[in-house]
């Protein structure tokens, strides 16, 4: 999008909610969304991948990730997110909504640098993507987060969930320095995370234009 464009409009709110998976990221945003709501604010919830073609196509690979190479695999998550971004991310900021996504592009760099790919590549790649104004990184042990997936959820752990893999991924993301990037300690209880979450976000909801 033009710059001066961007610059005429109203723009809303970007905040991403990223972390290895079982930190209760999902739950927060859901949290958020509804105490956000209740105050009154404009707000979109989102995730990726999404629930288009592409996404579709990743979400088969939670059965079986050596179905695609890691380049296949990277393309897929660029293509849905260019889609994402052209259809809901970039007119619901230029509406001056909130959007609260779960997982964006730090997920693609941790996930798929931890499996091998370029991280500065994949950076580079995901350039066409709005910046994000918080980027919340749930941070928790990988042990604990597999423990939640497999005894609180009950759910069996995908291809990406693999605790070898979750303890690389963690490493990525504890290792990102974005000035957008607020931690967010996930061993808590869920009401002591909300609050760090919504006293983060309003340290970018009441900030001066």
């Amino acid at each position: 999008m033009d710059q001066n464009e961007n610059s005429e409009m109203k723009r809303g709110s970007l905040i991403v909610f990223e972390g290895i998976d079982g930190t209760g990221k999902s739950t927060q945003l859901e949290l958020l969304a509804v105490h956000l709501r209740a105050s009154g604010y404009d707000v979109v919830t989102t995730k990726e991948p999404t629930e288009g073609e592409f996404g579709q196509r990743i979400r088969k690979l939670y059965l079986n990730r050596d179905e695609v190479t890691r380049e296949e695999e990277l393309d897929l998550f660029l293509c849905d997110r260019r889609d994402h971004v052209e259809h809901l991310i970039r007119p619901s900021l230029a509406e001056g909504k909130i959007i609260l996504c779960d997982r964006y592009y730090l997920s693609t760099m941790a996930y798929q640098g931890a499996a091998g790919m370029n991280i500065d590549e994949i950076a580079r790649k995901n350039n066409f993507a709005p910046e994000p104004d918080l980027a919340l990184i749930f941070q928790l042990n990988p042990r604990q987060s597999i423990e939640r997936i497999t005894s609180n959820r009950g759910d069996r752990l995908n291809d990406f969930e693999q605790e070898d893999s979750l303890k690389k991924v963690e490493r990525i993301f504890n290792s990102l320095s974005y000035p957008y990037i607020c931690y967010i300690d996930a061993d808590q209880t869920i009401e002591d995370v909300h609050h760090a979450v919504t006293a983060a976000v309003y340290t970018i909801l009441n900030r001066p234009e």
